[in-house]
């Protein structure tokens, strides 16, 4: 996992934009799978894009799994299981819809349990001093962030106070493995941390994984890793899946952005 990228926005090709238009098209049910999308002339004229760009936005959606090209029949739409798992974009469009909405977030939690847990223990008698002073800092930018209700800098500090155990870890196989799942991990951090106590039960849960590392403490640096990630779980059951639970949003003044 990385921390955030703070380069900016990055502009957008028309033909990203248009593969997003398109993605928004199947979603909504307008190409359902299995549906031949219309001809390149057409969607060009419809969206008033030339042909070139509408093959390089159906190029877009073909690298993602959505679309699949077949010489002389035209372009289908795939079934949705058969959707690139690890790109963000689509993650988050489909957990907004249907049977995914829950589904998908939560496996990514488990995926990272499965992984993350293991990565704490090797934490533990790899770690250096140097480490532990950094996250420290992470956490305190995250105590800062929860205080001023500053969303997208206490994801960027929760993210970094990660990424510091997994380097702390030394395997270059695990990183490289946790690499694609970097922007994923923003995203859904962004949908729970809208909500204080969220913040809250995060800090409490990283302050313990940092003093079960200061301690080089392996079965203890799993275990408050373990009980971090299960935490995660049922806040994202219980603030990201009941919209009643969106009025603490309102109430605490939390934004997500700066």
């Amino acid at each position: 996992m990385v921390a955030a990228d703070r380069r900016g926005p990055v502009r957008r090709s028309r033909a990203e934009e248009l593969a997003d238009d398109l993605l928004s098209d199947v979603l909504a049910g307008v190409y359902p799978p299995g549906s031949v999308l219309p001809r390149e002339a057409d969607l060009a004229q419809s969206s008033g894009l030339s042909r070139l760009t509408v093959r390089e936005a159906v190029k877009v959606l073909q690298a993602m799994g959505v679309l699949r090209v077949e010489q002389g029949r035209g372009t289908f739409v795939t079934d949705t299981q058969d959707w690139s798992v690890l790109d963000p974009r689509l993650l988050m469009a489909r957990s907004a819809r249907g049977q995914d909405r829950m589904l998908l977030p939560l496996k990514f939690i488990e995926a990272r349990r499965l992984v993350e847990v293991g990565v704490a223990e090797i934490a533990a008698s790899r770690r250096t001093e140097v480490h532990l002073e950094e996250l420290a800092v992470a956490l305190g930018a995250m105590g800062a962030a929860s205080r001023a209700k500053d969303v997208e800098a206490f994801v960027d500090a929760d993210i970094r106070f990660h990424q510091i155990v997994l380097e702390a870890a030394d395997n270059a196989f695990i990183a490289a493995l946790f690499e694609p799942l970097s922007q994923i991990l923003q995203l859904t951090r962004l949908q729970t941390s809208a909500h204080a106590p969220v913040r809250t039960h995060a800090i409490t849960h990283h302050r313990k994984i940092l003093l079960a590392l200061s301690a080089a403490d392996a079965h203890a640096s799993r275990t408050a890793m373990h009980d971090h990630i299960v935490q995660t779980e049922n806040d994202m059951i219980k603030y990201v899946q009941d919209p009643a639970a969106a009025l603490d949003v309102a109430a605490d003044g939390s934004r997500s952005g700066r």
